[in-house]
């Protein structure tokens, strides 16, 4: 039987005809460059400068013997004795030190699956070990840093508040404060929008579950203060030693939200409070250490005070303000200078490096190269340079301090960058006892004491893809403590 082709159907087939192939029909190839962009940092500098040290029949812990001073008979300033006759004996201070090894590890897996679809592309199974490896450095580099066994927050004290001027946009209420103090550990791990942490159970790889602290305190007190529409509500509390950062719970009584976190002792609101914030009803303990599984790092070492470290928290000043660093007039820092005399005079040490903030580096640069205080510009030149035009480069900052307080003329420390140093904190470490410590059999003032240093684990197969793990079993010896110092609560300025 024939069918008349309708005009529509005749239009519909002349057009199918001038289609083609074009890229948006996807019949082309595909260009994937191999192997794949690894875009993340991996700045690890203390991992990478404190000497790791492998320990033979190692135990649980390792442990040393420390003398801490010599004390001479009679006066201990001086040696005259009469002719013919015996000085007295003299004696000596000594203590026994052990830090138990502890284990950091990270895991990963990979389908068989995905291990066959990577063939040509790249090397999937070393690609996992080295990323996780770089992870497990990252976490190591903050534990060097900020480990914390044994340092306690507890609960700070009750908030001072205060109302005041004019032109603020928050509502008049009778508010509430509460505050929250948190370690360096503690403030990485919080945020205004996360909330604080608190305590976190994690499930690993095997099916078991532990908990680890967070690092943060319990909740304060409350304080009450009355705002009328204008003012500003001010609150500071007493800082904490061990804290780097304190957060901030406002509302009206039995309704407090987190509403800034800090890094001095004091904060202001002056604007509507913000909305669906973590509740004060969160915090219910004292979380910020982890006794049983970590071990202390620098700061923590520093900042506790039975260690003997150099420790200067600025004072609150105005509250949400803060107590910035102060410049000398002829080219430093006085809170430098006084915790670099301070080391001199009561332990003849000398810090080798100082570690900040990009906005302590940047508070420095300016106290010690801004209008009024000396300057320390330079132009270096090449003796083969013919250039007729001396060329200045902007934005400099400082790279170096120079320490006076020093037995052989004074030194000069690298000021660096440390990524996970919280504004506000800078920490100075003395690397090496100076020479005149003599037979002190310390190498190092700081170790890595490896019980177990980095090794891959390839598990049995439980299902169809392979899982890896990386683990260290070590521990942050530090022999020296008083060689550690730390400038806490500085205000931005």
């Amino acid at each position: 039987m024939f069918i008349n082709p309708t005009k529509e159907t005749l239009d519909l087939g002349k057009e199918s005809l001038r289609k083609g192939v074009t890229i948006s029909s996807g019949l082309v190839a595909y260009d994937l460059q191999a192997p794949a962009k690894n875009i993340y940092p991996v700045v690890t500098p203390l991992r990478n400068s404190i000497p790791r040290v492998q320990r033979f029949n190692p135990g649980d812990a390792a442990r040393w013997k420390q003398v801490n001073s010599i004390t001479g008979s009679g006066f201990d300033s001086m040696g005259w004795i009469p002719e013919g006759q015996r000085s007295g004996t003299m004696s000596y201070a000594t203590a026994s030190k052990s830090a138990p090894y502890v284990t950091i590890g990270e895991e990963d897996y990979i389908t068989f699956e995905a291990e066959a679809a990577a063939q040509g592309f790249e090397d999937e199974n070393s690609m996992i070990t080295l990323r996780l490896l770089q992870k497990l450095m990252r976490k190591e580099e903050i534990g060097l840093l900020a480990g914390n066994a044994s340092l306690q927050l507890g609960t700070p004290g009750t908030p001072v508040l205060s109302a005041s001027g004019s032109g603020a946009t928050l509502p008049a209420a009778t508010y509430a404060v509460r505050v929250v103090a948190l370690t360096l550990e503690g403030w990485k791990n919080s945020s205004l929008s996360g909330g604080v942490s608190t305590t976190q159970t994690i499930t690993g790889a095997d099916g078991k579950t532990f908990s680890l602290n967070g690092g943060s305190s319990n909740k304060s007190a409350a304080a009450t203060q009355a705002v009328t529409l204008g003012q500003t509500l001010s609150a500071s509390v007493a800082t904490i030693q061990g804290a780097v950062a304190y957060a901030w719970y406002v509302g009206l009584s039995g309704s407090e939200t987190l509403q800034a976190i800090t890094t001095i002792n004091s904060a202001t609101f002056s604007a509507p409070l913000a909305g669906s914030r973590q509740a004060v009803t969160a915090i219910t303990a004292d979380c910020s250490a982890n006794p049983n599984v970590a071990c202390d790092g620098l700061l923590t070492q520093s900042l506790n005070p039975s260690n003997l470290a150099y420790v200067n928290a600025l004072a609150t000043g105005t509250a949400g303000t803060g107590t910035a660093l102060t410049s000398s007039g002829r080219g430093s820092v006085v809170e430098i200078d006084n915790m670099l005399q301070a080391m001199w005079d009561n332990y003849r040490i000398n810090p080798t490096v100082i570690y900040v903030n990009s906005q302590e580096l940047k508070n420095i640069t300016n106290k010690v190269l801004g209008t009024g205080s000396s300057s320390l510009l330079r132009y270096n030149s090449g003796a083969n340079d013919n250039s007729h035009y001396t060329t200045a480069v902007a934005g400099g900052a400082i790279e170096f301090y120079f320490n006076p307080y020093s037995a052989n003329g004074g030194i000069k420390m690298p000021i660096k960058i440390h990524p996970d140093v919280p504004a506000g904190t800078i920490l100075a470490y003395c690397e090496q006892l100076p020479s005149w410590y003599q037979n002190n059999n310390v190498p190092n003032v700081a170790e890595v004491l490896t019980r177990r240093d980095y090794y891959r684990m390839d598990w049995p197969a439980r299902s169809r893809q392979r899982e890896y793990g990386i683990y260290a079993e070590q521990v942050l010896a530090v022999y020296a403590t008083f060689g550690l110092g730390v400038i806490t609560n500085i205000a931005n300025g």
